[in-house]
């Protein structure tokens, strides 16, 4: 069975009241999100990294008891039948040289979530709180998660200089003195980039949005084919099996991320040029915000791009709201004439899209496909942008 997954989306409060992630909206609650992916996105598979908050376990133990969330029998919970819920959390650990990165933990049940939530919560200021601080080593939890749990560990957004294992801790993952079948690409950077360091030839790659809001869920995704869509088969998948496995990753053309190129931050500018640009060559203040592309470039050292055979194609997906013209309006009509975003994105014909929005915004939805669209670099924490 083919398959879309996001599994790096956040929750803003739980039922309650309680704030989870606080630069989240409060519009991410568990039925939120599991609503937006059915009825909107045409995500089948959303994996939420919030679940190791109390508030949250709550809230999911309400919803079961409602049978409105069933376990599935290989792990993670069915929402309406329909939408498999995969739990998740998401963790800072400090890296051994003084920096700091956010790892993703996912456990096949319940029960298992509560226990790393326990686990956590001894060495965490506030566990309510999403993506804090953990005072443990990063093989400690990565020991617990995998072995004791029976779950999936690895690195969150591992390019990005804000809490990225590569972007804000090691020139390499051995370093971390952990293993990892996979890792989130992230923000700002694809298989192209990620696969001109060596170490990661045998590590699965995973297109994510790490969504704050209901309209950023699916920013970043993944085409997956599964025998079963539970957390049994999507760990198959993560690490390799032959018959659940990674079709393709669907993310943003590097360019629009909001990491991507180095900043200025006296200039407040990206700054262009040949990578890797480690300093700002106008002002030479040196308090710049490394960009994923000059960062991989200065690891990579002159390694080009190798494709290992197993590696799916990355996608260049850019969302709707990102395309000039595409509103509110727009998207509600775009909506009703043709179901969920997936099928905006990948189904229609120009000559449909058409039909509903004109021909304008039909050629630029249909450009979005190739990425032949012109765009301005982002970086420094501000998107990129596509050239009206």
């Amino acid at each position: 069975m083919t398959m879309f997954a996001d599994l790096h989306i956040h929750i803003g409060r739980a039922s309650s009241g309680e704030p989870v992630k606080i630069t989240a909206s409060d519009k991410l609650t568990i039925q939120g999100i599991m609503g937006e992916c059915h009825q909107r996105k045409g995500i089948q598979i959303a994996g939420i990294i919030d679940c190791a908050s109390p508030p949250v376990l709550k809230d999911i133990k309400n919803l079961l008891e409602q049978d409105q969330l069933v376990p599935l029998a290989g792990g993670g919970l069915t929402y309406k039948g329909d939408t498999t819920l995969i739990l998740g959390a998401e963790v800072e650990l400090a890296g051994p040289h003084g920096g700091s990165a956010h790892f993703l933990a996912y456990t096949p049940t319940l029960g298992a979530m509560e226990e790393l939530s326990s686990f956590l919560g001894t060495e965490i200021t506030n566990i309510c709180l999403s993506s804090q601080r953990a005072r443990m080593s990063i093989l400690e939890v990565n020991e617990f998660v995998t072995r004791e749990l029976g779950g999936m560990f690895f690195p969150a957004h591992a390019f990005t200089p804000f809490k990225g294992a590569y972007g804000n801790c090691v020139a390499s993952l051995d370093e971390l003195g952990a293993s990892f079948p996979a890792i989130e690409l992230g923000l700002s950077s694809d298989s192209d980039l990620a696969d001109r360091i060596l170490e990661l030839e045998n590590v699965r790659f995973l297109s994510n949005s790490d969504a704050h809001s209901l309209p950023k869920i699916a920013r970043e995704y993944n085409a997956l084919r599964l025998q079963t869509p539970d957390f049994a088969h999507l760990k198959k998948a993560i690490h390799g099996d032959d018959a659940n496995i990674i079709l393709a990753n669907y993310g943003l053309d590097p360019r629009l991320g909001k990491y991507h190129r180095t900043y200025c931050l006296k200039c407040d500018q990206v700054v262009v040029g040949k990578p890797p640009i480690v300093t700002c060559p106008t002002c030479s203040d040196g308090r710049v915000v490394l960009g994923v592309l000059d960062g991989i470039v200065t690891i990579a050292k002159g390694q080009e791009t190798i494709h290992p055979s197993h590696r799916p194609p990355y996608i260049y997906q850019i969302p709707l709201e990102f395309i000039p013209g595409v509103g509110p309006k727009t998207l509600t009509r775009l909506l009703d004439a043709f179901g969920t975003e997936m099928q905006i994105l990948h189904g229609a014909a120009k000559e449909e899209l058409a039909e509903v929005v004109g021909s304008s915004i039909a050629g630029k939805i249909v450009a979005a496909r190739t990425g032949s669209l012109a765009m301005d670099v982002g970086g420094g924490g501000r998107y990129g942008r596509i050239q009206s």
